[in-house]
Parts: structure tokens; sequence; C-alpha cells
């Protein structure tokens, strides 16, 4: 299985950077980062493809007695993402209750990492998704939906690891999904690194302003055009 257990989520973002060449010098590239947990992977991802990089903000609801198994998900833009499979007993106050916290906790994660950075402008840009790995897909599939509503040129996730079926599903949705190992049985996806321990928030700031910095020094002058002026 290629590169498993990855080290950790820089070294899986090396690797799944090797399957991504072919986006090299596609026009208006940029890399978004599912944070907190893709924005290392994505990290490698953006450096290696010489792309700008940024956070899209999508946040997981889950189940009222099991929170790790994801019900759906929420995305910036008001996009929802429901899992039927995993709603049967579950109440609709329980939902809405779990989808104000979330919300409230996407709203504090856009002030966090993104500061008084207007919207990302992602209409007719090709956008690559990317995160530590793919269990119930359901915060990529909002992901995708939420990127899909600015009519972006294309949509491509990439992620280390996946679940077979959920990456098979999600190229239904993506224009293309990029996954160098796709192990069967899947069981979950810290189960496949090394090391994965919880990513803090000053992290992910510290490494978004890294990568921006890098990037503006690569080029002439920093590429803002995925910003309103």
């Amino acid at each position: 299985m290629t590169g498993l257990p990855y080290a950790d989520r820089c070294a899986a973002g090396r690797v799944l950077a090797e399957s991504l060449h072919h986006l090299i010098g596609r026009p208006g590239l940029l890399v978004l980062a599912l944070p907190r947990g893709g924005v290392p992977v994505a990290c490698e991802v953006a450096r290696e493809l010489g792309a700008p990089l940024d956070v899209l903000i999508v946040r997981k609801l889950g189940h009222p007695r099991h929170p790790e198994y994801a019900i759906g998900a929420i995305a910036s833009g008001g996009v929802r993402v429901m899992n039927p499979d995993a709603l049967p007993g579950v109440r609709a106050a329980d939902v809405e209750r779990i989808v104000e916290t979330e919300q409230a906790e996407l709203q504090r994660r856009e002030r966090q990492y993104r500061g008084a950075a207007p919207p990302l402008v992602l209409h007719d840009r090709a956008i690559v998704l990317v995160d530590d790995g793919l269990a119930t897909g359901a915060t990529m599939r909002a992901a995708v939906r939420a990127v899909r509503q600015q009519q972006p040129a294309s949509i491509c996730v990439a992620v280390p690891v996946g679940a077979p079926e959920t990456c098979a599903a999600l190229e239904g949705e993506a224009d293309e999904v990029v996954c160098p190992a796709r192990p069967d049985p899947f069981r979950a996806v810290g189960y496949w690194y090394q090391q994965f321990a919880q990513i803090q928030d000053d992290e992910v700031r510290s490494l978004l302003a890294a990568s921006r910095q890098a990037h503006a020094q690569s080029e002439e002058s920093p590429d803002e055009s995925f910003r309103h002026p």
C-alpha cells in the first residue's frame, strides 16, 4: 500500500503532491485546505504545485451519541450535507442543536484563520480541495458543493488516504479524485498515520502564513487574484 502508514501529515502531503504533478501550471490553480488536519497536507501540495494556499471552513455534524461519526456537514456559504444512513433514530431537534453549535465554530474559525480578509473568489479557478483523509466523506462532500456554487473551472479532491467506497462516491461530485492509498478495510483516517495529533489553531495560522509568504516570494508580486480587490 502506497506509503502506509504515513509518518505524519507532512509526509502524507509530499506523497500526495507526487500524484498531482499533472496540475502544475494550470491557470488559476488554487489549493484549499480543510482545517485543521488538511492544512499540513495542503502546505506540501501547494509548495510542490507552486500554487497559493487558503482554507475552506467545513464542520462535521457529529452523531448525538457518537460524535466521531458524521451525520452530515456544513460549509461556508450556507451549505448543509446530510448522511441519510446515519439519521434514523436521530431527532430533528438534536440535528438543529448540533448545526447551531457547529455553525458558531465555523464562524469562529473563519475569523481565526482568515481574519478580515474578504471572501474567496473561486469563479473560473482550478480548485484542489485537500484533507488528511476520507472516511464517510461528509465534510469533503460539503466542501465540493460549497465550491461548486461559485462556478470554478474544475474541482479536484486530493487526499493521501481514503475509504475506497467514499472515493468512488466523490468521483460523481468532483471533476477528479486523487487518492494514492485506498486500503480495504479502511477502519479510520488516523489508523494510517504513525503520528496523528490534533492540530491547534496557532499551528494552522502559522502554516498558512508561511505558505503565503513562500508563494509571494516565488512570484514577482503576491498572487492576490483569488481575493476581492
